[in-house]
């Protein structure tokens, strides 16, 4: 696990695609889109509007946690960073070996900063949902 962890880490934190790379793939649209979404299931978290912050994840995750109370509860007990932050920063919109990552910075209740990788995936109806998130420590990097 620590090995994967690394090599995420590796990867978010290489350079960012040319600009022309991401245009291809993605427009600000979507860029807008994205932030929009995970802005909006921080805020719903903040609320503890299981409800709202279900409705911005993917099918897959949906049918994982299967209700939203169960959802909210996952997260409250293993993503406290993104549960209650005391700081977000959105950084880069990436693509990561094909998937969309919007990367965030956010420093949980614990004053312990993270970097939480937000896979992005497109819906059939064009709107983008919360495909999976992973927390990776944020370790002697200045904000």
């Amino acid at each position: 696990m620590r090995f994967l962890r690394k090599l995420l880490l590796a990867l978010a934190l290489i350079g960012p695609l040319p600009a022309s790379a991401l245009a291809q793939e993605l427009s600000s649209s979507d860029g807008k889109a994205i932030h929009g979404v995970v802005q909006g299931q921080l805020d719903a978290f903040r609320r503890d509007d299981s409800s709202s912050a279900f409705g911005f994840a993917a099918p897959g995750i949906q049918s994982m946690y299967r209700s939203p109370d169960m959802f909210l509860e996952a997260v409250r007990q293993a993503y406290r960073p993104v549960y209650r932050p005391r700081q977000v920063e959105f950084r880069e919109l990436r693509i990561m070996d094909g998937a969309v990552v919007q990367q965030v910075y956010v420093v949980g209740p614990d004053n312990e900063p993270k970097l939480a990788l937000y896979f992005m995936e497109k819906q059939p109806d064009g709107s983008w949902k919360i495909s999976g998130c992973v927390l990776l420590d944020f370790e002697g990097q200045s904000v």
